[in-house]
């Protein structure tokens, strides 16, 4: 079977960048902490807190992976392009075609969530449009030190579930299932860190739109990944092999 043409492979990490942040961020923006009232107009939570969000990201990755995975490997992810890399499972040529294209994918959902959400009179993007941060950004005020440690070791164990995942020896069709799993596992884990970024793309996506200090923090959200993703491709090609596939089909499922 001959592999899609570079083309098509960049339309469907776009189609994946785009479902991710919109997907994921948008779940934090508009229903988080949504209020409701009850029949004596009392307000009362009804948001989807912590875990829903958690769980949105999870399935945004979980459902492209198994939609466009099998065209460009689904990674929606600069980080997972260049761990990928770094392991042998994707061709170098492709890297920066793949991150510009992530990147630019990115940016076009959060300002399609910013017009969205400025729909609500009253709504202020300033500070409220699911950035990424550390110190006085970071939901519970956790230190740089602190940010950068999690995002370099979960962004890390991420590519080695995908990697994985995704291995020639490992079942085939369940690695979607892992890669979606893991990413909710993973915001579980950091949404109160950090807001949970493991995706450079997904961070720049809506850092400008945010503002409060976002953008001048997105340098963290850039290098803890790569330097994980890096990590994760390197010794999971010293301990177990590259486990690529020596057919001519896209390996599947390397999402986020």
């Amino acid at each position: 079977m001959k592999n899609p043409t570079l083309g098509k492979r960049l339309a469907a990490e776009f189609l994946g960048t785009f479902w991710l942040v919109f997907g994921g961020c948008g779940s934090a923006i508009f229903a988080a902490v949504a209020m409701g009232k009850t029949g004596d107009g009392q307000p009362f939570q009804v948001g989807i807190g912590y875990v829903g969000v958690a769980l949105a990201f999870g399935l945004t990755v979980l459902t492209m992976a198994y939609a466009v995975g099998h065209v460009s490997g689904g990674h929606f992810n600069p980080a997972v392009s260049i761990g990928t890399a770094i392991a042998g499972r994707t061709p170098w040529k492709d890297v920066l075609p793949y991150i510009v294209t992530q990147v630019i994918a990115g940016l076009v959902a959060g300002a399609v969530l910013l017009l969205i959400a400025s729909g609500k009179p009253g709504f202020s993007a300033t500070g409220n449009m699911a950035a990424n941060g550390y110190g006085a950004n970071s939901p519970d005020g956790y230190s740089l030190v602190a940010a950068l440690v999690i995002e370099i070791v979960l962004t890390m164990f991420f590519l080695f579930v995908i990697l994985g995942a995704t291995d020639a020896r490992a079942p085939k069709g369940f690695g979607p299932i892992a890669i979606g799993l893991a990413l909710t596992l993973i915001h579980l884990i950091s949404i109160p860190v950090t807001n949970t970024s493991v995706n450079p793309a997904r961070s720049t996506a809506v850092a400008f739109f945010n503002g409060a200090g976002a953008p001048g923090q997105l340098w963290l959200f850039w290098v803890a990944p790569i330097v994980g993703a890096a990590l994760a491709g390197v010794l999971y090609k010293a301990l177990l092999g590259s486990g690529a596939d020596t057919s001519d089909r896209v390996e599947e499922g390397q999402a986020n």
